[in-house]
């Protein structure tokens, strides 16, 4: 099945397109603002589609801006649709602002009206997935979401202020991609209401200060469910890469030398593993896993590259003053012996390694097409 993706560069849509990425019998396609601005790449994209998830749209801006943007893409889908006769199901990333009479609400209902009037008209499936506040890992603060912004400004040192303490109902951009791709598998059709996790503001922010400052304590803090596994991560993913490598304090006296590898609230697990001159290890990614890198002797080289771009960040460290590097998720990553002796590197997740349910998905940080030219 070929599944497009519009906002792909957007928040919702970069992680629907990762999910998409590893998901079995699914091509994903994404289409950018770009695409929008020209018919002939709009047309062309729609027509390589069996379903279309919109995630296309602005979220910020005067209220003018915001409801003849939205409003504008839809029309602009449409009549990219009718005029190369395809009829995918087209799944619709509305908003629980469509309840509300704000011009971020009338844009989604007016939006919403736009693609169902379509699908009735050319019987089509049409998908209106009504969601709550959508927060995730690299979204833009002050933009995307009060998380964001948040988690932007804790990792800044910054102290954020609540201007309006309400409350939240908040679902991760990955259970909106696996929401979404399950409308589209099981043909469901009209409006879809998903569910997110309710909270004040004030506990959602007294949650992640609460992670940052343990974090920078040196101590992973603990996870009482995926909900906070994955605020962490998001938290964390504004750290990336400045942050990193951290200095650990290396004691020594006549006796050797002695140095804390890893401090966690959670638990986990923890390997060593040789490497032979030359040979790279990795080259995965993961959704939730929180995983740490530490060489403990020897020269290496850690390449991490953001999923769907070239962006890939090198950090060259050794054994000599021990660092580490936590790596993000949703982002591939090797560890390469670039010394003269075999390399000997401490490796620690959050969690114990389950084949069956790994988390870990196979991804070179150097496409094979440009190893040659690395």
């Amino acid at each position: 099945m070929r599944i497009g993706v519009t906002g792909a560069h957007g928040l919702i849509g970069w992680h629907t397109l990762c999910f998409l990425h590893v998901t079995d019998q699914v091509t994903p396609i994404g289409a950018s603002r770009a695409d929008f601005a020209s018919p002939n790449a709009l047309d062309d994209f729609v027509n390589k589609c069996d379903a279309i998830i919109h995630f296309a749209g602005q979220n910020r801006g005067d209220d003018e801006l915001v409801e003849r943007v939205n409003q504008q893409l839809a029309e602009q889908l449409v009549e990219s649709l009718e005029r190369v006769g395809q009829t995918p199901h087209l799944v619709f990333a509305s908003s629980t602002h469509i309840d509300r009479d704000t011009a971020y609400g009338r844009s989604k209902r007016a939006a919403a009206k736009i693609f169902n009037d379509w699908s009735e008209r050319c019987g089509a499936m049409f998908t209106n997935l009504i969601l709550p506040h959508v927060f995730g890992e690299f979204g833009r603060p002050f933009y995307n979401s009060v998380v964001s912004t948040f988690c932007h400004q804790l990792a800044l040192g910054e102290e954020p202020c609540i201007e309006l303490d309400g409350q939240l109902e908040l679902l991760h951009a990955h259970e909106v991609a696996e929401i979404a791709l399950a409308t589209i598998v099981n043909a469901q059709e009209g409006d879809v209401r998903p569910e997110g996790r309710v909270l004040q503001v004030s506990e959602m922010l007294g949650m992640i200060t609460s992670m940052a400052d343990r974090y920078r304590q040196g101590v992973i803090p603990g996870f009482n469910d995926p909900f906070e596994l994955r605020l962490f991560n998001v938290f964390r993913s504004y750290l990336y890469p400045d942050y990193y490598p951290q200095s650990i304090t290396l004691h020594r006296d006549q006796r050797g030398a002695l140095f804390e590898s890893v401090k966690s609230d959670h638990g986990g697990q923890a390997f060593l593993s040789t490497t032979k001159v030359g040979v790279t290890r990795g080259d995965h990614f993961h959704f939730n896993k929180v995983e740490r890198f530490l060489v403990i002797n020897g020269q290496a080289e850690i390449r991490i590259r953001r999923l769907l771009t070239d962006q890939v960040t090198v950090f060259k460290v050794g054994g000599e003053q021990p660092v580490y590097i936590d790596i993000p998720t949703l982002h591939t990553h090797n560890i390469t012996n670039i010394g003269d002796s075999d390399l000997l590197t401490f490796f620690w997740s959050h969690e114990i390694f389950d084949p069956v349910n790994s988390d870990t998905y196979a991804e070179p940080v150097i496409p094979v097409e440009e190893e040659g030219r690395a």
